[in-house]
């Protein structure tokens, strides 16, 4: 009913498709709303992305119902996505403070449409995902640049970003927190985090090309964004990296194992350690790093630990179907289930602050989409040849899964300078895997005959 109703639309409006000049060039003004977007997240308020977000899903909807393109069908990947919202839909009618969740449902839907859009976007105009690439890569070093020039100037420290209890002066750190709004280390670096694999995806580009000039560029980049969540001091983020790295090395594995056995392990090895040296050799990373397994002896840690306690305590009242979605009415509700002095705007974690808010089944459906994801992309890039197709995936996918790391201890997910490059490429592995299925799909159909 929905393609006939766009069709419908189609043939109504084919004149004005054919003959105004916005909508001829409805692509390239949907392109510069998107990187519009991206700039955005550095400087501009909550308000600001999400109205340019808004833009991005109206110009997309105009284009859905006026010009020719190809739709793309559904697949596992959606239906997970459309239970997750549907389940979001039900926990909201059923919120006892149905105002507060609204305006988190609102934003959620501003999150799913810009996805959607992007998917959209992409799939007619694939050539254009290097250029919104290109885009991240450029704002991630103009921030990271700026951090460690920030990390310069002790006098910016907010000591209330640390437990300095039990530090000696030399060993508390100088926490960055780069130019977005609000400011805040943790902010700033998963920011770094869910960026950071394109740079390094341009970096193995470059020099699988030969292109060593470019690649030298963007190896140093790729060290100056790693130091810059470093000088952030979060240590989610630090989690998060070492997973990304982790799943550099298994790539790059696949294609320097069998070949170069030997030097892929000695400089495997010199770079493990000569980065270790590098930090350990710092007292205040060092310390930063080590409070992980301090438990409650640090502050930040016995918070994070009486927050999970409540809020699994609010999950076993409302495990059906939730709270209802938005950081408002999250703190509403948690004000029943908290320890005295501990307030908070979310549970500090992806999974149990979905599971609160919308349900188990909300849980699963989430879940399952990241599923599908890793699994399809991990079956991509064993199998494919096409090297510049295994980049652009596993940069995609590292940038989820870095994202998914840091968001086991943190908060800061479900900020738009995050969000949106999350969705953005849950949109490049959207189009790039499935339209690579079903080009194979029909070359095996068309080899048979």
């Amino acid at each position: 009913m929905f393609d006939k109703i766009i069709s419908f639309t189609r043939e109504k409006s084919e004149y004005i498709g054919e003959n105004s000049f916005i909508i001829k060039n409805l692509d390239n003004i949907i392109l510069f709303f998107i990187v519009t977007t991206l700039i955005s997240t550095l400087f501009c308020s909550t308000d600001t992305i999400g109205f340019l977000s808004l833009i991005v899903i109206f110009l997309t909807a105009i284009k859905l119902f006026v010009q020719k393109d190809k739709i793309a069908k559904t697949n596992a990947l959606d239906i997970c996505l459309l239970i997750y919202f549907m389940f979001v839909i039900i926990s909201l009618a059923g919120s006892t403070l149905f105002y507060l969740s609204l305006k988190g449902f609102l934003k959620t839907c501003t999150y799913l449409g810009f996805y959607l859009a992007m998917v959209h976007f992409l799939n007619s105009n694939r050539n254009k995902i290097i250029t919104v690439l290109l885009t991240i890569a450029g704002l991630v070093s103009f921030e990271s640049i700026y951090a460690i020039f920030q990390n310069t100037i002790p006098t910016n420290t907010n000591l209330t970003w640390q437990d300095v209890s039990y530090l000696r002066p030399e060993e508390v750190m100088t926490r960055v927190y780069g130019t977005l709004q609000p400011y805040n280390p943790n902010l700033l670096a998963g920011f770094l985090i869910v960026c950071i694999p394109v740079i390094y995806g341009i970096c193995a580009y470059c020099l699988s090309k030969k292109h060593y000039k470019s690649g030298i560029i963007s190896l140093i980049l790729s060290a100056i964004c790693s130091w810059a969540v470093i000088c952030t001091g979060c240590r989610g983020a630090y989690l998060a990296l070492l997973a990304i790295l982790f799943g550099i090395i298994l790539i790059s594995a696949k294609f320097l194992w069998q070949n170069y056995k030997k030097i892929y392990l000695s400089v495997l090895g010199a770079i493990c350690s000569l980065s270790a040296i590098a930090i350990l050799s710092l007292q205040s990373v060092r310390m930063r790093f080590l409070s992980i397994f301090i438990m409650r002896q640090d502050s930040s840690n016995s918070f994070r630990f009486n927050v999970y306690q409540s809020s699994l305590q609010m999950f076993a009242d409302n495990w059906l179907l939730g709270i209802g979605c938005g950081n408002q009415n999250f703190r509403e509700i948690y004000g029943l289930y908290m320890k005295t002095g501990f307030d908070a705007l979310s549970c500090y974690n992806i999974f149990l602050e979905t599971a609160v808010e919308s349900g188990i089944f909300a849980l699963i459906a989430f879940i399952g989409f990241l599923y599908i994801l890793f699994a399809k992309s991990i079956n991509f890039i064993k199998n494919s040849e096409n090297i510049y197709d295994v980049i652009l995936i596993s940069a995609a996918i590292l940038s989820i899964l870095g994202v998914m790391v840091h968001g086991l201890v943190d908060t800061v997910f479900f900020r738009p300078q995050i969000q949106i490059i999350f969705w953005i490429m849950c949109a490049v592995l959207r189009v790039t895997l499935f339209e690579e299925e079903k080009q194979q799909q029909i070359s095996f159909t068309a080899n048979t005959k």
